[in-house]
């Protein structure tokens, strides 16, 4: 008798399919399709890129990677000026609108309107809104609802390594 008992608390336990992700990784398949059957402006091959790009803004850029906190050269640049693309020189971010967001990534309210698109990522496993550069479709980083209340309310969160600075002048 307990043996049937634990044979059918096993069935039980294994018949019970947890869906909640499944709806998740065919949102995620989607935006993954759609990305790559996005025509950019400008679009290179992998090995064009590999040539153009250093290892980690290929690994930023191309492959949605994500540097380690406190390592960007512009974590702590207070010059004034334009944030490009490092992929294809798109400006993206103005250094006005930069700010110590203490999370060790170069930090936005806002982004340079038209330059910069956005999509949502399941990377993680919930939800994110990814940008990525509106001209090459290289990752940037994400954006984020806990910026400064005074201003957009909106923390770009952005890998330096995908970014080259402009100064004014």
């Amino acid at each position: 008798m307990k043996r049937i008992l634990l044979v059918g608390i096993c069935l039980l336990v294994l018949s019970c399919k947890g869906v909640s992700q499944e709806k998740d990784k065919t949102e995620e398949k989607a935006t993954t399709q759609e990305k790559k059957e996005t025509a950019y402006a400008v679009s290179k091959s992998e090995a064009e890129w590999k040539a153009e790009l250093t290892e980690m803004q290929f690994y930023i850029l191309r492959k949605a990677g994500t540097e380690n906190p406190g390592t960007s050269e512009w974590l702590r640049n207070k010059e004034k000026g334009t944030y490009v693309c490092a992929g294809c020189q798109t400006p993206v971010f103005h250094s006005e609108h930069k700010f110590d967001s203490g999370t060790g990534w170069p930090s936005f309210d806002r982004a340079i309107e038209g330059n910069v698109e956005y999509e949502t990522d399941y990377k993680i496993g919930y939800p994110r809104t990814e940008e990525h550069c509106a001209v090459c479709g290289g990752h940037l980083g994400h954006v984020f609802d806990d910026g400064p209340s005074e201003t957009t309310g909106k923390r770009h969160c952005i890998n330096g390594a995908a970014l080259e600075f402009i100064p004014e002048n």
